[in-house]
């Protein structure tokens, strides 16, 4: 029996293929090792959206290597996809294995393991039009699991790699994402989270079911208590589908729409498909049809030819909104995309500034949002146990995704129970009585 030690990099599909080979191997006999350890086999899932994330791939590429120098190092996923053969010799791989190959894993890894020659198996991804079908048969914590709905994306924002890395919009089957969950829910998983590189496009590529149609469905498995959404666009949202959204009791009002900027100019620099304007407008819609929902985004702060004034669009766009959460990223060059060659690049000093600012408020706007919930009765998935100042509290999340804690001796893990909030027990975690 050989060792075989995972390693994940990047995005939530990223994460769900990784259980999903770790799945497979697993069913064929290979021992699960910690990626500290020396193992036979080390597998990476790699990242490549920006250059930092294909210099992280390569890290921990290396790593594997000199961990032991006799094992087998695999590099799959998105670097391998984009980076070529010479990054991959420089990274000392021994099997490369790219998108949409993911599901044979196994049968490549064993060839390779016969034949004894270093290999790669790589497709032109931007020619498919197959959704590479993997199955997820249960979950560590029982309690959430990430359901991949499609893969692919068609934007080509002028800052992202990803339609290279991922080709073009695949959505998969419904039916097959249906047995998936009715699979998951049979054994005990309560809350599906639905995630894909594009997700608001699913089903565009196959006419007729869209996301909605698919919420529904999944809304009928019984076991299901709660869906949750993936990062949406914003030009998905309307009137009718925040109306049918709402008919529906177990879909989480948890909302990510991407923004990142809130300045016109700089949306049209990154190819973004919209105004300010009309993402005030999605973003009112939602708060119309659902109540005090959580609404989260991304910014990019350091845009290439981001000025001060720009940034202060931006800066006053995100008071007006107050979000839940945002996730603030430096902008970061990706070799291969239009925005790495723009001129007017903004220095590292000052993109660290604006990072450190908008961070500061988005922790101002979450503490805001939450207290919002004082007092009110919450219902509550809970999915561990943590000692806090030597008291046990079980710890879970609101349909809001709002991280809570109630005291209890008892394992509430994988229950869903109500309970009034009564404060912070720290800056990210509520107190539930």
């Amino acid at each position: 029996m050989k060792n075989v030690a995972l390693h994940n990099l990047g995005c939530k599909v990223n994460g769900y293929e990784m259980d999903v080979m770790q799945q497979m191997l697993q069913e064929k006999g290979y021992k699960i090792v910690s990626f500290d350890e020396e193992a036979d086999i080390y597998i990476v899932n790699t990242c490549t959206v920006t250059n930092i994330a294909d210099r992280k791939s390569r890290q921990m590429l290396h790593k594997a290597k000199k961990r032991n120098p006799k094992a087998i190092v695999v590099a799959v996923g998105c670097y391998v996809q984009t980076g070529g053969e010479e990054a991959l010799k420089e990274a000392g791989v021994d099997l490369a294995v790219g998108n949409n190959k993911k599901k044979d894993l196994v049968e490549i890894l064993e060839k390779f393991l016969k034949e004894k020659e270093a290999g790669e198996a790589i497709i032109d991804i931007g020619k498919t039009n197959e959704f590479e079908e993997m199955r997820l048969k249960g979950t560590s914590g029982h309690t959430r699991a990430y359901i991949k709905i499609q893969d692919g994306c068609n934007q080509f924002c002028s800052y992202c790699i990803i339609p290279y890395a991922r080709g073009r919009v695949r959505s998969r089957k419904e039916e097959d994402i249906l047995n998936e969950i009715r699979g998951l829910a049979e054994g005990g998983c309560k809350e599906a989270v639905l995630t894909g590189i594009h997700i608001s496009s699913y089903g565009t590529d196959r006419g007729g079911r869209d996301l909605t149609s698919l919420i529904q469905a999944i809304h009928a498995i019984e076991g299901i208590r709660r869906i949750r959404l993936g990062s949406l666009e914003p030009g998905i949202v309307t009137e009718g589908f925040a109306k049918k959204l709402r008919s529906l009791p177990k879909l989480c009002p948890h909302f990510h729409l991407s923004l990142q900027s809130g300045c016109d100019a700089t949306l049209r620099r990154m190819n973004r498909r919209y105004t300010t304007g009309e993402y005030f407008e999605k973003v009112g819609i939602l708060r119309d049809y659902f109540e005090n929902p959580a609404i989260t985004t991304d910014v990019i702060v350091g845009f290439p030819g981001e000025t001060e004034a720009e940034f202060a669009e931006t800066t006053a766009f995100l008071e007006k909104i107050k979000f839940y959460e945002m996730h603030i990223f430096k902008y970061s060059k990706r070799k291969g995309t239009r925005a790495a060659s723009m001129e007017h690049q903004v220095a590292d000093g000052i993109k660290t500034a604006r990072s450190n600012l908008l961070i500061s408020m988005g922790k101002g706007h979450s503490i805001e949002y939450r207290k919002g919930f004082l007092g009110q009765e919450q219902e509550a998935l809970f999915e561990e146990e943590k000692n806090i100042e030597g008291r046990r509290f079980q710890v879970g999340h609101t349909r809001q995704y709002i991280k809570v804690a109630k005291m209890s001796e008892k394992s509430l893990s994988n229950e869903i129970f109500a309970g009034k909030v009564i404060g912070f027990l720290s800056d990210d975690m509520m107190l539930l009585e």
